[in-house]
Formats: C-alpha cells, structure tokens, sequence
C-alpha cells in the first residue's frame, strides 16, 4: 500500500511541477538531470533499505562514500592507477569496512546505530587524513563515464537514440513476460487472479510508462551509464531479496528475530552479509560522486546517509523493520529528487526545500505508524 501510494504521489509529484513550471520538468534534459543528480543516492538508498529490512541502521554510509572516492582519487591521480583497478580496489575497501562494521553489531553485539555513528566520524576524518584536506583531479575518461557518460549512438538518424528504443522495447518485452507468468504461477497454484481485462490494462499501463520513459531519454542523449548501474541492482539485490534465501532470511529477522532464531535462521551471518553489501554500495556511490564532480574531495558525501534513510522510510521502509522493498527505496529516492529538482526549477529557497523534506519523512514514517495501530485493532 505504501509502495503504491508512493508511486503515485511521484506521478502526482511530477505533474504538479510540469504544470507549475511550464512543461520544463518533462523535458527529456531535465529527466536525464534529475537521473545524474540522485544515481549515488538511489544506490545508497537500495543499500539502506536492505538495512533497515534487517532491522538495523547504517549512517556511516555518507563518509564511507567520501573516503572510498578518495581512494579512488589518489590511486588514479597520484599512482597512475587504471580506473579498473582503482574502482575494483574502491568496492573492496567498501567491503572491508562493512565487515568491519557488521563484525561489530553481528558478533560482539554493539547497536548499529553506535557502530555506524563512530564509523561515520571514523572515515570522515579518515577521508580528511587521506586526501590531506585537498580535491584531487582529474580523472581518466573511463571514469568519468561512470557518472556522465551515455550508451553509443548506432544504426540511421531516426532523430532517437535507437540503442535506448532498442532496449525499452526489449524491457516492454520481459514486464509483459513475467507479468503473464505470474498469472500462470498464481492459477498453477489455485490463487486468485485479477480480472483479465483489469490484468490486460495493467500490462498496457506498464509498456505505455516505460515507452514514454525511454522515448524521452532517447529524445536526449539516450541511456546514461549509471542508468545501467542502478537498474543491474535493482534486478540483482531485487531478486535476492525476494527469491534467495538469504534475502527471506533478512527479512524473517527484521520482522521477528527471536523468531528467526529459534527457526535456525544465523542471524549473525546474516547481519554479516547485509552490512557488507552496504559497504560495497556505499563504496559504488562514493565513486559515482566522484566521477561526476571529476574529483575526489574531503567533504564528499555530506548529509547523504540522511538522504538514503529518508528515501527508504518514504519508499515504504518500517521503522520495525520486515517491511521494505528494493522498488520502494528507488521510489521514495526519486520522489526526494523530483522534489528537490522541482522546487529548485520553480524559485523555492534551500531552507523551505529542507522544511518541506522533512515533512514528507514525517508524513512517511507516520503513515506506517497508523497502518500498524489500524492492523492492531
């Protein structure tokens, strides 16, 4: 229920702001901007949502970012390291701290949001000791792409980025798939099914949406890089969380670890995984960061663990955790970058941006809240 509403308050986000503006919302430039814009904070927020499932918190994940940026940064700029390499080393030093962090909370039994806050100051200063309180730039052009770069252009001027048509067709393809297999699964299995024609018009819905979406990135400069990026994690950790046992566990022991124990579920191996997996994605987006800025600085990463936890909570995360989905926290992260985009485009000044965000978490957050008192009664 929370998803849903979510994802239409985004469709009613972005039509309000496409009225209010004057169409520039819409504009395929400004979509593809507002996909730049938020890339490290969606992979932040998939990587947070995962945590708070699991029934934990993780705000190290801003400074973990800046020092993993910045170690991209020195091995590229001051040792002539490919940017393979470096981004390769990057992710394992992610998830090295996330170990580090998980052994803390899963092992020795340190809350995590004690853990994570002495991580936060931690690699902070780190990051400050490493880059000896200076940018450092500029990167290879492999790099940069990370961030800014876009799928080639190939076949005749069709005045679209075929390459971009090419995949939403294919992707229109696999929804309308699997949407019917799990029709087929749910009557195999003596389920009830929706109406054909409420199900014909919900698969119309879905090609129509993501037609109009590529079509306007195409209209553009096609598929970006890091739009590859973030939908590879969502399929990835999507299905893990969904059909891997690993990902049913996390869930079993955010929604009642006593529970989960007592079923042979190894919480701490577990807890284990899901912190590593938020190091490595924390690392990912440190380097996003940094490949969009062209450099690697010291105070990289500001406030962005608060901007994954709130994408997570609005994207439909319970405080309790056991409820969340990978969907959701993209959802509640574009909902914040829409806003964001859409109130800088219209004229709102930064702090009412920040009081209106706040609000939007407290509503969030309170939502969940009132549909657990309502199940209560």
């Amino acid at each position: 229920m929370r998803q849903s509403g979510m994802l239409i308050a985004l469709v009613l986000l972005l039509g309000m702001f496409q009225i209010w503006t004057g169409g520039d919302v819409l504009l395929p430039r400004n979509i593809t901007n507002v996909i730049l814009q938020n890339s490290y904070i969606l992979i932040l927020a998939i990587g947070m949502m995962v945590v708070i499932i699991n029934g934990h918190i993780d705000l190290s994940v801003g400074s973990l970012a800046a020092f993993s940026g910045g170690v991209a940064a020195v091995l590229m700029v001051d040792h002539d390291m490919s940017w393979q390499l470096a981004l390769a080393i990057s992710l394992l030093v992610g998830a090295a701290v996330g170990a580090w962090q998980g052994f803390w909370i899963a092992y020795i039994g340190i809350p995590s949001f004690i853990v994570t806050l002495a991580g936060m100051l931690l690699f902070r200063g780190a990051t400050q000791l490493l880059l000896d309180g200076q940018s450092k730039s500029p990167f290879p052009g492999g790099f940069q792409d990370i961030a800014q770069g876009y799928l080639p252009e190939v076949g005749p001027d069709t005045n679209y980025h075929n390459l971009t048509v090419l995949i939403g067709l294919v992707l229109c393809a696999v929804v309308v798939f699997f949407q019917w297999r799990s029709r087929q699964q749910q009557r195999a299995y003596e389920l009830e099914v929706s109406p054909f024609n409420l199900f014909a018009l919900k698969c119309l819905a879905l090609v129509a949406a993501i037609l109009a979406f590529t079509l306007t990135l195409a209209s553009y400069r096609g598929v970006p890089v890091v739009l590859l990026i973030l939908g590879g994690l969502l399929v990835v950790v999507g299905f893990v969380m969904r059909h891997a046992v690993v990902g049913r566990h996390v869930y079993a022991l955010g929604g009642n670890r006593a529970a989960a124990q007592l079923s042979g579920v190894k919480d701490r191996r577990v807890t284990m995984v899901v912190f590593i997996n938020m190091g490595v994605l924390a690392a990912l987006a440190g380097c996003v960061y940094a490949a969009r800025l062209n450099a690697g600085t010291p105070g990289a990463g500001n406030l962005f663990e608060l901007e994954a936890i709130a994408a997570a909570f609005i994207g439909g995360a319970s405080m309790s955790g056991g409820v969340g989905t990978v969907l959701g926290a993209v959802i509640g992260g574009l909902v914040l970058g829409v806003l964001n985009n859409g109130m800088s485009l219209v004229g709102v000044g930064p702090d009412w941006q920040q009081v209106i965000k706040g609000l939007v978490l407290l509503a969030a957050v309170g939502f969940d809240v009132w549909n657990k008192r309502r199940a209560a009664t």
